[in-house]
């Protein structure tokens, strides 16, 4: 095993969004960082979609010409609706009304893997960025001047030194599991059926958005569309692996869209994915010098789109609070304590308080309680100064800005 003497001051293992917007702030910055990926490659595969205007916003600011490629790939989405295929109410919200509050008043549809690929273009060109795809960390330990962290690659086993080590590897963080930091939640017996098509459903639903919660008698569902494709996502409840497998066959795919809309012939289907939905967040984002960033420290169930972008809340977060120990000699365990308190803190009340509410809204079936809930939504919809405080909730201003205000 070899053995690196020097201590680099960032180890981030993971390179998704939390890990890359890390790498990228702390680089460009002449903090050298090392960017360790299990994977051979980035994926290109369909997860997150959604970008927030505070996410934009701090992505603007890291520069690279990140943000004006997402502008020019991703789809602007200026206004959202919450529908009702029982009585065909529409409530329809308007992000025009907080445009005095961001200069992105809009949510950003641009799949995640296309947002990744943009930032690791950026730290190609970075002399402080090491980036090293096949590099596995498995294990670490922690001293009173920094970390020594195990990774595993072709070439073997390797010890890097940092002085901090940030695990953004996910929601099966190693490095969460063996610094025993519980993963406190609960996971919901449903599973999110998510399927793609081109199908052009703006030409057969009328005035139809590029985001959609639509609301139905038996089922609801989520419409919306990236770059490329539609995106339709469905709440499934499987008990066995033989039902798991039921539900991504072309049969039973098909005969829920053609539930949704029923064309003639088959619809062509681009992906399919079957995935557990959870509500969870760690006991604390930080031991020692070992931190926590995205969803290695809290998942969330996809609606409102607050999981990836809070992960980039978290690395913007952390990486203020790492360029001032690196660069200025503040205490670390100071800010990092500050860190635990702005992010976590948040996570658990405004996050999943958030997302179990969204859920909440879309999955009623009875009768009044559905049309309590378009009510509620068409009232507040048809009301800008109701709309304006939903919008600034739903696209996570006001999160950011309770969160900064945390001494």
């Amino acid at each position: 095993m070899t053995r690196q003497t020097q201590a680099v001051p960032v180890i981030i293992a993971g390179s998704g969004p939390a890990g890359s917007v890390l790498a990228l702030y702390l680089a460009q910055r002449d903090i050298p960082v090392v960017l360790l990926e299990k994977e051979a490659s980035l994926p290109v595969d369909l997860r997150a979609s959604t970008f927030h205007p505070p996410s934009l916003e701090m992505i603007a600011s890291l520069g690279h010409g990140v943000i004006d490629k997402m502008l020019s790939r991703g789809l602007k989405v200026d206004h959202y609706q919450y529908r009702d295929r029982r009585t065909n109410e529409i409530a329809n919200f308007d992000m025009a009304l907080i445009a005095d509050r961001t200069r992105f008043p809009f949510r950003l549809q641009l799949e995640q893997y296309e947002f990744t690929h943009m930032v690791n273009e950026a730290l190609a060109t970075l002399p402080a960025a090491t980036v090293k795809f096949s590099h596995e960390v498995t294990g670490f330990s922690q001293d009173d001047s920094g970390v020594d962290v195990t990774v595993r690659s072709a070439q073997g086993e390797e010890t890097l030194r940092g002085l901090f080590l940030v695990s953004a590897e996910g929601a099966r963080s190693c490095i969460r599991k063996q610094a025993g930091i519980d993963f406190l939640g609960f996971t919901y017996d449903e599973k999110f059926l998510v399927v793609s098509t081109s199908f052009p459903f703006e030409e057969v639903f009328d005035n139809l958005s590029w985001v959609n919660y639509v609301s139905d008698p038996e089922e609801w569902c989520v419409i919306l569309r990236t770059e490329k494709i539609w995106r339709v996502l469905f709440p499934t409840t499987p008990e066995t692996a033989e039902d798991e497998d039921k539900l991504l066959s072309d049969e039973f795919i098909q005969a829920r869209l053609h539930h949704l809309y029923a064309k003639d012939g088959d619809y062509d289907i681009g992906h399919r994915t079957l995935y557990a939905v959870n509500q969870r967040v760690a006991e604390t984002y930080y031991q020692g010098r070992v931190l926590l960033v995205g969803d290695a420290c809290h998942i969330n169930n996809p609606l409102g789109g607050m999981g990836m972008n809070g992960g980039i809340h978290d690395a913007y977060n952390l990486a203020q609070k790492l360029e001032g120990i690196v660069q200025r000699g503040d205490d670390y365990l100071e800010r990092f304590e500050h860190y635990n308190r702005q992010r976590r803190d948040l996570a658990v009340r405004f996050v999943q308080e958030h997302t179990i509410a969204n859920k909440k809204l879309m999955e009623a079936r009875d009768r009044a309680t559905q049309d309590q809930r378009q009510k509620m939504l068409m009232e507040t919809a048809a009301d800008p100064a109701r709309a304006r405080e939903f919008l600034l909730e739903r696209a996570m201003i006001n999160c950011v800005r309770d969160s900064e205000a945390v001494a």
